[in-house]
């Protein structure tokens, strides 16, 4: 096969896509490449179909090659292990726009991978993957309802960017993540700096500009190279069953779709499901295991078209509610006792308690990827355990989906929070959901936001997320506020808004049809924003901002900046000057290679006395100052005293007193405590100290001061004669 290539000029670098030179014998397999980063994306599927799964078998991957960035992986392995938190993000940006593309009844398992090769530490790959693997796709003969594209977009300087670098990333207001088809968009992903509802769709906008010129190149690729589609069916349907099982479901279901509360409306839709199971049974015998999976498919129908039809016909929700309404909250702040902050919030059935810990420069996250080492400090973990929908199930490694509501979240919360210089804590918020009816990722930015300010984290507004839902039967559309887990599951659109009452800081849509206008997209914004202060002002009722002190139990942090030279005198040889501040004062003590010097304490008088002690040792020696310090060790010529840590003067025995002195053991011994005045520093650093200084000269009697001192002299120097008798 003739290798094949097409490029295109994107935000004014060139996108290629290359087939036809590696990887021949997947399915599809093409090269992205972007600046210096390029990405290999192929699409795979099984020749055999499983309709038993009653699910569509897609599996997405995404790997990150060290090599691409010449690194080699950290660890006592030397090579890549599991997916990290990256890796996963962006599987899941790949599968979502692609997934809704494959036609009804394709059963077949089908693999897309896509794998790093070749990083230029500007151009994120992750959206180059969307583009991959939908070209890899439309190529390989897989039945796919293509093309789809992805782009990044930032607003710089109010000015919209096409795959901005991340240098740019730094100054945008805005990181969005936009996918479609060249029609209309399917997936919208990223965070803002508190945008207008305006801003964020302008860029959706330009974003879906460059998809439609992606999707025409994808399409020229297909003409030119694209395999013949696979010979594939949808399961066979026996309408005669399924209608018969729609006639006995549907009365049931419709009075099991009127039950506002979720744990009542499933027992009577189970009681349904099984009632109709019995009576099939009874009526095929030993052939109802054959078609056990279209009869579950049947009922699963009746109940999608019943919730979808009593909004579209008469604007009422399985719960009761109109399309904008907002289930009932309740607030509740600082319930547990011990931890740092604490919120619960609970929204109809969906509840998260939020709960922040600020740890210390130690207790940062070090990210070892693609990109050069760096630390994270702010973290924010969901956790998504069976019990909270009322299910039996295995506690395992946390998930994909656990995983992306946690960053989402994050996302939302992490424009709002304190610049770190201010707030040197590293902060981690996790958020436990305890019920679920929808919307928890949203409910965690809630109770995440509460949590914070419960903690005494000066955030600067409070955050609120809302879930918006959307059905479409034909012509008619309607949008839902604070969504459902049953109207998420059946619906189209899954579209989550963060905010604060200025703006946007977090979002993500999913749409599960082949997309939705810029009109639809539009009133859906509108509507969250609604939603999004209505939750907003019951969370100022409940806590109307962060509180003044952080807890008790929090570390109490200080920071200071040293002279880079005087780090290894802070940490000592062998680090036994830092470990002894550490054991002496009960502070933890972290220094950074800059300078930065963080005391940790959780009593405040141990932090401070450690900074004391550490400002005592960078302090350089100033003439004129007044010293206090131990006697190190005398000399016939002078005693040297410790006026700083590790930092000696001598007082010359000339300095000791106005008097002549003798022998320096006669004013002082060594570990006494001596106050001295500097009175010069040498060329060669030495310092020269004085306790005379500090004497009040004796006044002159009439024999004048000299001969007093004479008389004085010879006292000693007769008690001393005595003495040696």
């Amino acid at each position: 096969m003739a290798t094949i290539k097409k490029t295109l000029d994107l935000g004014g670098k060139p996108m290629t896509i290359e087939t036809g030179k590696l990887a021949r014998l997947a399915g599809g397999a093409v090269m992205i490449g972007y600046g210096e980063t390029m990405v290999l994306c192929t699409a795979t599927a099984s020749p055999k179909a499983d309709p038993s799964r009653g699910w569509f078998p897609l599996f997405v991957e995404y790997r990150e090659k060290m090599y691409a960035a010449g690194k080699i992986p950290g660890g006592f392995f030397k090579r890549e292990g599991r997916p990290g938190e990256k890796e996963t993000l962006s599987a899941r940006l790949i599968d979502r726009p692609c997934r809704p593309l494959f036609p009804k009844g394709y059963m077949h398992e089908t693999q897309l991978v896509c794998q790093v090769l070749s990083y230029d530490s500007d151009n994120d790959p992750d959206v180059l993957g969307i583009v991959g693997c939908a070209a890899a796709l439309s190529i390989s003969g897989i039945p796919f309802e293509g093309p789809v594209a992805g782009v990044r977009v930032g607003m710089v300087d109010g000015e919209y960017v096409i795959n901005p670098t991340f240098d740019q990333l730094e100054e945008s207001a805005i990181d969005v993540v936009v996918a479609g088809t060249a029609d209309s968009v399917s997936m919208v992903e990223g965070s803002a700096l508190e945008v207008s509802e305006a801003d964020l769709l302008g860029a959706v906008r330009a974003g879906h500009e460059a998809i439609a010129k992606i999707c025409a190149i994808i399409e020229e690729l297909k003409r030119e190279a694209g395999r013949p589609e696979m010979a594939w069916s949808p399961p066979e349907i026996d309408t005669e069953l399924t209608d018969r099982v729609a006639q006995q479901a549907r009365p049931g279901v419709e009075e099991a779709m009127q039950i506002a509360d979720k744990d009542e409306r499933n027992q009577a839709l189970e009681t349904v499901r099984d009632s109709v199971a019995t009576a099939m049974v009874d009526d095929l015998g030993d052939e109802y295991a054959g078609v056990e999976a279209q009869i579950r498919r049947a009922i699963d129908d009746v109940e999608s078209d019943t919730m979808r039809g009593a909004i579209v016909k008469t604007s009422k929700r399985a719960d009761g509610r109109s399309p904008t309404e907002i289930r009932p909250i309740e607030i509740e702040v600082g319930v547990l006792p011990r931890t740092h902050g604490s919120a619960l919030f609970t929204r109809g059935n969906t509840q998260s308690l939020g709960v922040v810990t600020l740890g210390t420069r130690q207790d940062q996250q070090m990210i070892d990827d693609l990109d050069p080492k760096w630390d994270k400090t702010f973290m924010l973990h969901y956790n998504f355990p069976p019990f909270s929908v009322g299910e039996v199930g295995r506690f395992g490694g946390t998930g994909r989906r656990e995983i992306g509501h946690g960053v989402l979240a994050e996302r939302s919360l992490r424009t709002l929070l304190p610049d770190h210089e201010e707030f040197p804590y590293t902060i981690r918020i996790v958020s436990d959901i305890l019920e679920s009816n929808g919307s928890s990722s949203m409910a965690s930015v809630c109770s995440g936001s509460l949590s914070l300010m419960d903690a005494g984290v000066p955030i600067t507004k409070a955050c609120a997320g809302i879930a918006m839902g959307l059905i479409k039967e034909d012509d008619d559309v309607v949008i839902l506020s604070d969504i459902l887990g049953i109207e998420d599951h059946l619906g189209d659109m899954d579209f989550k808004v963060a905010g604060t009452r200025d703006g946007i800081t977090g979002f993500q849509m999913d749409i599960k049809i082949k997309g939705v206008s810029f009109e639809v997209l539009e009133r859906a914004v509108a509507q969250a924003r609604d939603g999004r202060l209505h939750i907003l002002g019951l969370m100022e009722q409940a806590l109307e901002g962060p509180r003044q002190t952080i807890s008790q139990h929090a570390p109490r942090i200080l920071t200071i900046v040293v002279p880079k030279q005087k780090i290894r005198d802070i940490i000592g040889s062998g680090g036994k000057v830092i470990r002894g501040l550490q054991e002496e004062t009960g502070a933890k003590i972290d220094i950074d290679d800059e300078g930065t010097v963080t005391i940790a304490s959780i009593d405040g008088a141990g932090g401070e006395e450690a900074l004391s002690r550490i400002e005592k040792i960078i302090e350089e020696p100033e003439i004129g100052k007044i010293y206090e310090g131990p006697v190190k060790s005398i000399t016939t010529f002078g005693a040297f005293v410790e006026i700083l840590p590790g930092r000696d003067g001598l007082v010359h025995i000339s300095e000791l007193e106005h008097r002549r002195v003798e022998r320096v053991e006669d004013v002082t011994s060594e570990g006494e405590m001596m106050r001295v005045k500097l009175i010069g520093i040498d060329n060669q650093g030495r310092v020269k100290l004085s306790r005379k200084a500090l004497i009040e000269k004796p006044e002159t009697g009439d024999g004048g001061q000299q001969n007093g001192g004479q008389k004085e002299r010879s006292e000693q120097r007769s008690g001393r004669g005595r003495r040696r008798s």
